[in-house]
């Protein structure tokens, strides 16, 4: 027996948005409603446009793969990594660099990829701001409570976190990452990480999961000065002296 509404918009619950299977008595699922996929969808679509209003991905829009160049020495690697992760979000990418070498640039354009191509619910979030929609949540004014905003975040099909390791590392703060990182650790979830800070000075709990090879194959360290400062024009002659270099090489090798 299926739950009936006047409304028509789905032939199967007719927009009801759940429905009471057809088992006998003392099966499992006997009497209890059951979420049409309908509504499902419907959640699943409220649940992506809460995460994309939580990451403030507006001044990010134009971080794309397309104009990021990845011929400035010392970040080829990264954006190869990045770009195929973005075509397929599977385990951890960790981008490791100083300020200004590109990484939150492929973070941002891993976030716009997937959002253009997967129906994924996408979380970009600096790591400090995180913290404080965290908690944002024990305040009176609050419209959601901290345990439903933390499941949000921990749960994101894929979640970028953007500099990490410039939080204030209070007990708090240190104790709600590790959460976020294990519980992502144990579900394998799809997840980004950039930091610029020394290993030694990350929390041995959340590095030992980071370095995992199963989760992360390799952590990618962004050799490079600052990106953001270099000209266009500074880019050109960079790539000519490259050009030359390997056609010596090629010259003095024949």
């Amino acid at each position: 027996m299926r739950v009936s509404s006047s409304t028509e918009s789905c032939s199967y619950c007719r927009g009801a948005g759940y429905y009471l299977l057809e088992v006998p008595y003392g099966h499992p699922d006997f009497g209890q409603l059951m979420t049409c996929q309908c509504r499902a969808a419907e959640k699943q679509q409220q649940r992506r446009q809460r995460l994309l209003e939580m990451s403030n991905l507006g001044p990010f829009q134009e971080k794309t793969f397309e104009n990021f160049d990845a011929r400035v020495a010392g970040v080829g690697r990264a954006h190869t990594r990045a770009l195929n992760f973005a075509r397929q979000p599977q385990g951890w990418l960790i981008l490791m660099g100083n300020y200004g070498c590109g990484k939150t640039h492929l973070a941002a354009a891993i976030a716009n990829e997937v959002l253009q191509h997967h129906m994924f619910t996408v979380l970009f979030a600096v790591v400090p701001d995180l913290l404080d929609h965290l908690r944002g949540t024990f305040g009176p004014s609050s419209e959601v409570a901290y345990d439903e905003r933390f499941e949000q975040i921990r749960s994101a099909h894929l979640l970028i976190l953007d500099d990490f390791g410039t939080e204030n590392a209070t007990p708090w703060a240190r104790e709600k990452l590790y959460q976020l990182f294990n519980h992502r650790y144990n579900y394998r979830l799809p997840t980004v990480i950039t930091s610029n800070r020394d290993p030694k000075d990350i929390d041995p709990r959340i590095f030992s999961r980071m370095s995992d090879r199963e989760l992360c194959d390799e952590i990618t360290i962004i050799d490079a000065g600052d990106y953001r400062r270099i000209l266009p024009s500074q880019r050109v002659e960079q790539r000519r002296q490259d050009h030359s270099r390997r056609k010596l090489r090629r010259e003095s090798g024949s």
